[in-house]
């Protein structure tokens, strides 16, 4: 690593940590600018919602695997048109993507925008821990990284509803290239010719695995995602998407277990503590993706607006500050990542079972604030702990590996939140409407009463007989629909409750993790 700055002399320590920070939410950008309000993009598009959370496991999975090259590009190109290719690159995608109405196209942008949104998060990363001069350096530049990627999405969710509701869809794509070509500028600016690394040809670089870990990674997400769609063993492409998964991931593994100098080094998993920030990783994804049951009930059942739903989302990002605040004075504190962890998945329990009894036919913002804000804390308490747990876990030579488990416990753990969450819901409502459309039945006295209750209503408003009867039975069934579906929810938040009990309890009887010496000094501080 060169002692050389990359920055010009003229500039400011300030401005240079604001410029990283402001260059950093380009992935953020990269990740959630379609996923924030998946139906607008999905309309926009043609295609299902499914397809667009596949678009999204493409450019995250695509992340995935680039992280494992990353280095070899930044090492091989100048620091500064490393990064003015990178954020052109991006602006360009988007401008593409505003045009693109043909899905398969668009996967292969979102492919490249994965590409896009992994080559500068790591340098970024490492130029902004070495602007900060105390101890708490890893602490507080792993705070603003990560806070950054959980605090985006309820921005970019606002930016979203203003534009759709003032312009087109495609000023999305548009307003998220200019936000790539201000980077280009401060790049410009800020950075001076100087290189970060010496330079490493790139022929090293190990293809092979990169196309092997991308197609098991892309593959698995397509059975995820569409396995339930297309009922799942019964569809070949279902069936070919999991052999190619397991073919293509088994290749990998081997691959790395056999070469010399492995992209992937395997021994990483022999350390207990890394196993079990994985699993934690995967289970906090799952249960933080249960917001969108949340956000969807909002506008479903509750029909709030989406600029209100929005709006709402401040109240969750209140917390996620509030979180991090607390998280920050943990590690500095030296307090014990299991006792974070402890707290954190404490307060996910409550927020659970606290939103089951919330999910009635209408609620008001004073019903939810509470719990709402809650998840937030859980979330803010628990991420950069997690983070810094996983990449702590092993030796320092293993530490780069580490991060990449981190990175694929988020990916998966996200994936099957949304697939276990979205079958279970679907299995529930349809059980549960089936069940209570036999009480509906014309012979029914409570029926009989109902009916005529509504044909009343309706004809007060000027409807004929006819449609009146229509109306009043079309909205029994939409009743009938919303409690399924709030029955359903109440059941999905207890068990992912009850999952929470299970993992704080499995960390106060761990005996690995109780004696355990505190990481977080051994490894950020030194002592």
């Amino acid at each position: 690593m060169s002692n050389t700055s990359v920055f010009k002399s003229w500039v400011p320590n300030w401005a240079i940590i604001a410029i990283i920070f402001f260059c950093m939410l380009h992935s953020m950008v990269l990740l959630g600018v379609y996923t924030s309000n998946m139906t607008y993009a999905a309309s926009f598009l043609d295609v299902e919602v499914e397809d667009l959370q596949f678009s999204m496991c493409v450019t995250y999975g695509t992340f995935l695997a680039t992280l494992l090259i990353e280095s070899r590009f930044f090492k091989f190109f100048p620091t500064k048109k490393y990064f003015l290719v990178i954020y052109s690159l991006a602006a360009l995608t988007f401008f593409l993507t505003a045009d693109t109405e043909n899905f398969p196209l668009f996967i292969m942008l979102r492919m490249a925008e994965g590409i896009l949104m992994a080559l500068p998060v790591l340098p970024l990363r490492q130029f902004l821990i070495a602007r900060f001069k105390s101890k708490n350096a890893v602490i507080i530049a792993f705070t603003i990284n990560y806070g950054a990627l959980m605090l985006a999405s309820p921005f970019i969710m606002n930016i979203a509803v203003w534009l759709l509701e003032n312009y087109d869809w495609k000023y999305m794509a548009y307003g998220s290239a200019f936000f790539q070509i201000v980077c280009v500028a401060l790049v410009m600016i800020t950075f001076n010719n100087n290189r970060f690394h010496k330079k490493i040809p790139l022929y090293q670089i190990d293809w092979a695995s990169f196309i092997l870990v991308l197609t098991a990674i892309l593959c698995g997400s397509y059975f995820v995602v569409y396995g339930q769609k297309k009922y799942w063993f019964e569809s070949p492409q279902i069936l070919s998407a999991l052999i190619v998964a397991l073919l293509a991931g088994g290749f990998f593994i081997a691959r790395q277990m056999l070469v010399k100098r492995p992209t992937f080094d395997m021994r990483v998993f022999r350390y207990a503590n890394l196993r079990t920030g994985l699993l934690l990783s995967v289970v906090f994804y799952i249960a933080r993706s249960t917001l969108n049951i949340c956000h969807s009930t909002m506008a479903v059942i509750w029909n709030w607006e989406p600029s209100r739903v929005a709006h709402v989302q401040y109240l969750n990002l209140t917390g996620n500050v509030i979180g991090m605040i607390l998280t920050v004075v943990f590690l500095s504190k030296s307090v014990a990542s299991r006792y974070i962890f402890i707290i954190g998945f404490s307060i996910f329990a409550l927020f659970h079972f606290w939103f089951t009894f919330l999910f009635v036919p209408d609620a008001s913002l004073s019903d939810i604030a509470i719990p709402y804000m809650l998840q937030g804390v859980a979330v803010g308490i628990i991420f950069v702990p997690l983070v810094l747990f996983t990449v702590t876990a092993v030796p320092t030579h293993y530490a780069p590996f580490a991060g990449v488990v981190g990175v694929a416990g988020r990916f998966w753990g996200s994936i099957m939140g949304f697939a276990m969450i979205q079958n279970a819901g679907l299995f529930l409502q349809s059980t549960h409407f089936t069940k209570f459309r036999q009480f509906i039945i014309p012979e029914s006295p409570e029926t009989q009463r109902r009916v005529e209750q509504l044909t009343r209503n309706f004809m007060a408003k000027g409807y004929t007989v006819d449609d009146s009867n229509a109306l009043a039975m079309k909205q029994i069934i939409s009743s009938v629909s919303k409690q399924s579906v709030l029955l359903s929810n109440m059941e999905i938040f207890t068990v992912i409750g009850y999952l929470m009990v299970i993992v704080v309890v499995f960390l106060l009887l761990n005996q690995h993790l109780r004696q355990t010496f505190d990481l977080f000094k051994n490894r950020i501080w030194g002592t």
